[in-house]
């Protein structure tokens, strides 16, 4: 509660606003989604921050990553963002048809054939897309890290991968039948 009062915490606030001031990239970041956030604070979805976020950042061309799983919602979301006036690339897990043998990777099933999840070939093709600003449409976790660590262009969320909750990870702590599982 201290540091929503504005105590500092934890130490460490001077050396972080300096950090804010010396990167003028991250400086304009931060006061765009300050600006989105003050301007929206409970009127947009997260679909319609994304649209005012990106509009405020001067993004133009957008890129999806998106797990071959959730492959109507990232056409349903680039034609929102189409319709909105962005340039929008977007490329699937399953990109480049690498076998899962190939790098020995464990199978779903091992009896089947299974093409692996690729997020560097993801991150490869929006990079030379020169995509504005990538967003995340439900790849698995590890594949969203290694997206996010191999992308040129800045990554945000917008579908978490859950395929038991539907797609809605914070299910499991406000449901207290999947919170007793852990506490």
């Amino acid at each position: 509660m201290d540091c929503y009062e504005g105590k500092d915490c934890v130490g460490i606030a001077r050396a972080v606003v300096d950090r804010y001031l010396s990167s003028e990239d991250d400086s304009h970041t931060a006061r765009v989604a300050s600006s989105v956030e003050a301007r929206f604070y409970g009127k947009l979805t997260r679909l319609g921050e994304l649209i005012r976020f990106a509009r405020e950042m001067s993004y133009r061309h957008l890129g999806i990553a998106f797990c071959i799983g959730l492959s109507q919602e990232a056409k349903t979301l680039q034609a929102v963002l189409e319709r909105e006036g962005f340039t929008v690339s977007s490329v699937c897990c399953k990109v480049c048809g690498i076998m899962k043998e190939r790098l020995q990777f464990e199978k779903i099933d091992e009896e089947n054939p299974e093409a692996m999840c690729n997020p560097l070939g993801q991150a490869e093709i929006l990079n030379r897309d020169k995509v504005n600003l990538n967003i995340i449409c439900g790849l698995c976790i590890g594949h969203d890290i290694l997206f996010s660590a191999h992308s040129r262009a800045p990554v945000t969320t917008f579908i978490v991968k859950d395929r038991v909750l539907a797609h809605n990870p914070a299910g499991a702590i406000y449901s207290r039948y999947h919170l007793k599982k852990w506490l």
